[in-house]
């Protein structure tokens, strides 16, 4: 922002006395309590108002010192607008405490909710699940089953959402001859709308996009189509690595390892528009490449040893799987990952993939946790 010299209240005061008495050859009352300092005082409340409004205007006019709406209105005069919340999906299990011959009906848009009430979540549709019929729309727990499994999607997108395995506990819907509800594994793919930091710096990208066919312009076309996407561009080569001139292979993950087909879809639909001429451009999926990981640990005084093993663990496994796509996972963090977990005393016998050395991932891989053993 501009370097705007603000004055105080005081200051404003101040200078209107002396530009006053400067003009006057006698000398003006501006104690407490004078007409002039009253006028004074009162110019100095307007003036200060004023400046705080030019201040403010100032601020919204740059996409740097905008927040909020005021950060969607700036870029959106360029067309760009801020990426929206994704909802968290994954399955639940419906069971009955007796199986009977009976065959209850769970339709769409059933609600279940989290235990303490503050998540809800909708089933929704899986044509591969063999329990779903589109023409009933719903699922059918069958005659003498005991449970069924069905998808369900955050009614409110954000990270919220990913609740851990065993929170969903709540029929919110009336479901006759359903009894429990509950989700075995966690929830995932739920993302927050993206940050004013993060729209700031994909405007930036954007604006450096508009030569187009640069790998800037392919990174932002892909980037566009959902928070958090990672990509790596390589170009004159094809997936496999070898030589193929005038191809541009990407790859793209969300984080997951695993994409879906859809987005590796629109994101090659994206490239396409900004790809040069004459030039062949595809995306792919990220594929996953596993770091299984062994460590002894040794507890320090005061400490649960089976407590902390869990927490080095689970700290091992939020590092790996955020170390991102085609980036090496060092070695030596590993043993740093675990001295960051109090109680942890000292840290042996660590190995990756049954090695002492870096892992390296290839083409379009992206390391993920395997399995972490910490004794």
């Amino acid at each position: 922002m501009a370097n705007l010299t603000t004055q105080s209240f005081s200051q404003l005061v101040q200078n209107f006395a002396a530009a006053v008495q400067a003009r006057s050859s006698d000398l003006i009352d501006f104690s407490q309590g004078a007409i002039l300092r009253a006028v004074a005082e009162a110019d100095a409340a307007n003036a200060l108002w004023l400046q705080a409004l030019i201040v403010q205007v100032l601020g919204v006019t740059r996409a740097q010192t905008s927040n909020g709406s005021d950060l969607d209105s700036f870029v959106q005069q360029f067309g760009l607008t801020r990426l929206g919340a994704a909802s968290a999906t994954g399955q639940v299990i419906f069971s009955r405490f007796t199986a009977s011959t009976i065959a209850p009906f769970i339709p769409l848009g059933t609600l279940v909710r989290s235990a303490d009430g503050s998540q809800q979540f909708s089933v929704t549709a899986d044509a591969t699940n063999t329990a779903y019929s589109a023409v009933l729309g719903g699922y059918t727990l069958a005659s003498g089953a005991a449970a069924v499994n069905a998808p369900v999607a955050a009614l409110a997108g954000g990270t919220a959402g990913n609740v851990a395995a065993g929170t969903i506990t709540l029929i919110a819907s009336t479901i006759p001859g359903v009894d429990t509800v509950v989700n075995g594994a966690p929830l995932s793919n739920g993302v927050d709308a993206e940050s004013d930091a993060a729209l700031r710096s994909r405007f930036v990208a954007f604006i450096g996009s508009l030569s187009k066919a640069t790998d800037a312009a392919l990174t932002y076309a892909i980037q566009s189509l959902q928070v958090d996407l990672q990509v790596a561009i390589h170009e004159n080569v094809d997936p496999n690595g070898a030589s193929d001139p005038g191809m541009i292979t990407i790859f793209v993950d969300d984080g997951s390892g695993n994409p879906p087909a859809a987005l590796i879809a629109a994101a090659n639909t994206a490239v396409q528009a900004v790809r040069a001429a004459g030039i062949r451009a595809s995306v792919y999926p990220a594929t996953t490449l596993l770091a299984n990981v062994a460590m002894a640990i040794t507890t320090a005084s005061g400490y649960v040893h089976q407590n902390v093993v869990a927490q080095v663990a689970a700290a091992l496994g939020t590092a790996i799987a955020n170390v991102g796509l085609e980036n090496t996972l060092a070695y030596n963090l590993l043993p740093s990952i675990a001295f960051g977990v109090p109680g942890v005393a000292n840290v042996s016998s660590v190995v990756m993939n049954s090695t002492a050395a870096d892992l390296v991932p290839g083409f379009g891989q992206t390391i993920k946790p395997g399995i972490v053993s910490v004794t």
